[in-house]
Parts: C-alpha cells; structure tokens; sequence
C-alpha cells in the first residue's frame, strides 16, 4: 500500500529556479535481471523535465557571480534542446534576452518549448553537425557582445552535478550497497561532476559510460582536437548520424575531457539507440515511468551490465529527461493517435 505525504516541501520558494534538483532514485519492479536490484534517478522531475536544468541554471548564476553576464544582456548557446529549454526558464525567472542555435534535425517540440518560453531560436543546416551550431553560436556572441553559455566548455557545468546530483546520490544510498552508476554522456558534465563525488566517497562503485554504436568517440581512443579556447577545432573522426538526440555530439567536449584524464569511468559500453527505444516503451508500459531515447538507451546499457553483475548487485541508472521532447521522433512513431480495431470494438460495445 502506498503511503501519501501530506507535509509538502516545507517551504515556500522565491523563484522556479529555486526547485532544481533533488530528483528521485526509484527502484524498478518489472525491469532486468532478477538476481540485481535496478534503481533510475528520474531527471524528469525537474522543474523543465530534464538533467540541463541543473546546469543551465549554474551557468547564469556563475556568471552573474563573476561578472562575466550583465543585467539584461542577451545569453546565447548552442543546444540540442534540452539545455536550451533550461536556459530558456533560467532566463525567463532572471530576465535575460536569450537566443538559442539549434540543428535544424532536432525534434520541433524542442524549439517550440524553447520558443513558448520566450526564447529566440536560430536553426542551422543538418550537415553542419554540432560544430555547425555551435560555431554560429559563437559568431553570434562575438559580433553582438552577448554571454556564450558554452556548456561544452564551461567548469560551472560539472560543478553543478559535484554540488547537487552526486551529493544526491550519496546521500540517498547512504547505509545501502551501490555497485554499479550507469550513464550516457552529451557535454560529458553528468559523469564529470558525479564521478568527482563517487571515486571520493563511494569508491567501490563501479561507472559505465553508454555511447552509440555507430559513434563510439572514447571507444576510438582518438584524441578530439581543440582550439587554445577548448572549443572543438572540427567533427571528431569517429563520429557518425546517431538517433540518440542529446548525447554524443560531433566532438569530445572539453568537460568531458576531464573525466577521460582522470579515469573517472570504468568501462564504456557502445549501445544501438534503436533498441534504446524499444526499452523505453517498455519502461514506459511496465514501471509507468517515462523517459526518452537517451534514457532508455542507458537503461538499455545497464541491463546489459545486470546480467553479468555477481548476485545482489545494486545499479542505479540516469534517465536525463521525459518522453514527451520525443513526440515527433521516432521514439513516437509506431504509437497511433486514432483508434485502433481493439479500441474501436470497445467503443461499438457500448452503442
């Protein structure tokens, strides 16, 4: 029998930025080997859905603590969406002008969320990959004088999962075995941060690092090269068209770097993001938890870490963000919007 809450958060908050973080572990019943126990920390309740709300909101206030971003200057970034959405309520809650780049084959829901929210968003030509993005992004800012986010680039990024989702993570397995952390990689600031905290005070526990199969930047072992202001100075060698919106751009980002030198993964798993899919219906259908093609695709890696982990394992999975930024992706693209035979039948039944 579940048991409500009815205390409520025990405060009253100034801001919606004020609500970031603090998202729940939640053990999985129906996914995965059975001799292991699944937990995934939803990402999803955040107050935009996603894990880029923690660093979009410490980008800006970095920023604003340093000096680097003046009262009502503009912000623009490059983004696949889901920190252009949490840059577009940061700054919507702040005041902040915000303009976001953005390939042009990134789901629409992203951009019309971003524009709902305020911002602009300038879209850039599919072959143009990240860099293309990217690259516009930092035009844009050079000739306006506007504050790049650079989030591929920027410490506030992996600073924010050191001080919050790592923390989170200590803190809600404490007095409990977490054996392994599994996690998928798109400014690498996740790992990065959270690993900080886990190879301090949960050693034992083993990361695995998720990455497409047809783009296995780390797995190649082939350096990214940069510019002398980290930024990345081309496409990686290594990297090919992959379906998983989010993860893995064209280049290995400078955050991620860090986590590379340091050896702050144990193992990097490739993982086919069409069957990444597939384990998010099911997760969706099965423990009414919903999660995108990244998130299932991590899933994904950790039930393949699951089977060949010894008796009793504990696994906690990422899921970065909710279902919902897929609707017109192929995620969605086998669920019908009108009735189906079965449905129909129901329906005549009660004529």
């Amino acid at each position: 029998m579940t048991i409500y809450s009815t205390t409520g958060r025990g405060a009253l908050y100034n801001s919606i930025v004020e609500t970031v973080g603090d998202t729940p572990c939640v053990k999985l019943n129906r996914t995965g080997p059975s001799h292991v126990s699944m937990y995934v920390k939803v990402e999803s309740f955040n107050p935009l859905a996603s894990v880029k709300d923690r660093l979009a909101l410490n980008i800006i206030e970095a920023a604003e603590r340093d000096g680097t971003l003046k009262p009502g200057q503009t912000v623009v970034e490059a983004t696949s969406g889901n920190t252009g959405i949490g840059l577009a309520m940061v700054c919507a809650a702040k005041g902040y002008p915000l303009v976001i780049t953005m390939a042009e084959s990134f789901s629409i829901e992203r951009r019309r969320l971003m524009r709902f929210l305020g911002a602009k968003v300038v879209l850039t030509p599919k072959e143009e990959r990240g860099i293309g993005m990217y690259n516009t992004a930092k035009k844009l800012a050079e000739d306006n004088g506007w504050f790049f986010a650079r989030q591929f680039e920027n410490a506030a990024n992996a600073d924010i999962h050191e001080s919050t989702t790592g923390r989170e993570i200590v803190a809600d397995f404490k007095g409990t075995a977490l054996d392994y952390w599994v996690t998928g990689y798109g400014t690498g600031g996740t790992v990065t941060g959270v690993a900080r905290v886990l190879r301090s005070e949960r050693p034992d526990c083993k990361i695995v690092l998720s990455e497409p199969h047809n783009a296995t930047l780390i797995g190649s072992g082939v350096a990214q090269e940069r510019n002398e202001d980290d930024s990345p100075t081309g496409s990686h060698p290594a990297w090919e068209p992959h379906v998983i919106q989010g993860w893995t751009p064209d280049f290995i980002p400078k955050v991620l770097q860090e986590g590379i030198d340091r050896s702050f993964f144990d193992e990097v798993r490739p993982v086919d993001g069409t069957k990444g899919m597939a384990i998010a219906q099911h997760l969706a259908a099965n423990e009414g938890i919903l999660t995108g093609v990244s998130g299932g695709s991590t899933l994904l890696t950790a039930i393949e870490v699951a089977e060949s982990a010894p008796e009793g394992s504990v696994i906690l999975v990422m899921l970065p963000d909710t279902g919902e930024r897929y609707l017109s992706t192929p995620l969605f693209e086998a669920i019908p919007a009108e009735m189906n035979d079965e449905e129909l039948a129901l329906f005549a039944s009660t004529r």
